[in-house]
């Protein structure tokens, strides 16, 4: 199976051996960032150094500024790697090991953005904003992030492109000191703080026959024995109807759909128009419950596929969970890649992905992505190396 390794710019720049240690891993592909979010990253190899900061979401390339002049909204540059454009010194690097290079984009996840440009948030039942998460549905967020997506997904050196938070983004976020897990949420009452109440959502609940301020109230009335016991465990679309009530809770989820879908025909479309070539393929991180945000954000498994190329699922866990994933997709045409945690000290599982990524095949999957060759320890990449010696193509 073609497999495709996650990587950072910083962890080739400046490492003249990093290329090599990709290719020799076994991989045909690197998944590279271009444009991504705050992070603070080990980088356990590097020559260097030993962590990157990442102060806020930025593009690693020095954007167009015929593109992005006189616009309030417009993406930010970086300063934690050296160089003029990292992501192109680092492609060449990994081109001439013989890797191909897809470039990885963040769209809808930018805490900055959030703090300068308070009003494009989403705001949730109690008024409270996430500046991590633009809301979509403003014109103003939409036009930014398909014109971002054009820009940071046709990079020189990148054959291909994977859209990462192309969707609604929520309650769920790994910030910094994150301290939200006192009380404990299900996936339905997490739907239900991720629904936006600013004036463009406000605008299109109504235009779905819901009055804003009553489904407010909803929202609030629906959550408060969560807050007042141990949480809510209600789970998958049954339990945001049981929260909410069937008829609310469907017309938020089309006014969503609605929303997600104009933005991820016109992220793509855009993308297509700005490649150099009808092969530049374009994959989307995705989830097939298209009332999940998130970076990997919810979709209808027909509509995204009749729109993109592929999509990259998150498969890693146990087997229930990669049937849930890929399930939705069997019979569909499109590349499928089923994206595993490499990383032990993250979650990953190194040690089974030979065992995972046969289950993950025999559910559809065509092509394997590991998270992430730059964070990974010496063992769980000689781990990984075994593993695709005996996976094969």
């Amino acid at each position: 199976m073609k497999t495709s390794a996650f990587l950072y710019p910083w962890d080739v720049v400046g490492d003249p051996d990093a290329a090599t240690r990709l290719a020799d891993l076994g991989v045909q592909q690197v998944t590279l960032a271009s444009a991504y979010h705050s992070t603070r990253a080990l980088t356990p190899r590097h020559p260097g150094r030993r962590i990157v900061t990442a102060e806020h979401a930025a593009v690693l390339y020095p954007p167009d500024h015929g593109r992005w002049a006189g616009r309030g909204l417009h993406p930010y540059t970086q300063s934690w790697v050296p160089g003029d454009d990292p992501f192109a010194e680092a492609a060449a690097a990994l081109a001439g090991a013989g890797l191909q290079v897809h470039s990885w984009v963040v769209l809808a996840h930018n805490s900055r953005l959030g703090a300068e440009h308070p009003d494009t948030s989403v705001v949730n039942a109690y008024g409270d904003r996430y500046p991590w998460a633009p809301c979509i549905a403003q014109p103003a967020v939409h036009t930014y992030l398909v014109d971002l997506a054009a820009e940071a997904a046709v990079r020189p050196g990148a054959a291909g492109t994977e859209l990462e938070s192309c969707g609604w983004y929520g309650f769920a976020h790994l910030h910094a000191h994150d301290k939200t897990s006192g009380v404990g949420l299900g996936d339905a009452a997490q739907y239900l703080m991720s629904l936006c109440f600013c004036a463009a959502c406000r605008a299109g609940y109504a235009g779905k026959g819901l009055d804003a301020d009553e489904l407010r109230a909803a929202v609030r009335d629906a959550l408060e024995p969560a807050w007042a016991g141990p949480g809510s465990r209600g789970a998958g679309w049954s339990g945001v109807e049981e929260l909410l009530g069937a008829g609310p809770a469907g017309a938020t989820r089309q006014w969503r759909d609605q929303v997600a879908r104009g933005l991820q025909e016109a992220a793509v479309a855009a993308v297509r128009r700005t490649a150099p070539g009808p092969d530049f393929q374009v994959l989307l991180h995705a989830d097939p419950a298209s009332y999940r945000a998130g970076a990997n954000v919810g979709v209808d498994p027909t509509h995204i596929l009749a729109t993109a190329d592929g999509v990259v699922l998150p498969c890693t866990g146990g087997d229930a969970a990669r049937e849930a994933v890929l399930g939705p997709f069997a019979g569909l045409r499109g590349v499928l890649a089923a994206n595993f945690g490499v990383v032990t000290g993250m979650g990953g599982s190194p040690g089974t992905l030979e065992r995972d990524a046969a289950h993950a095949r025999s559910l559809g999957a065509t092509e394997l992505r590991l998270y992430h060759a730059g964070l990974a320890s010496g063992p769980d990449l000689d781990a990984v190396g075994h593993a695709l010696s005996r996976i094969g193509g």
